[in-house]
């Protein structure tokens, strides 16, 4: 459940979510991840390093 856009300056940032989880599950350095993706600015950088993906979590207490 990542945010589509910075808390802080509105920039859309979920474009390029995906890419970055890939590039880090394959052991890439998160600091080159977020260069090459080109997010630049501190604010959008915090919202990758500190966001933390539930999805999984949730999913075994969905009721039906």
């Amino acid at each position: 459940m990542f945010p589509v856009r910075c808390f802080t300056c509105g920039a859309v940032i979920a474009d390029v979510y995906d890419k970055y989880i890939e590039d880090v599950k394959a052991g890439k350095d998160k600091e080159k991840i977020l260069n090459e993706l080109e997010v630049s600015r501190y604010c959008c950088r915090r919202m990758f390093v500190s966001g933390v993906d539930i999805t999984d979590t949730l999913i075994k207490y969905k009721r039906f």
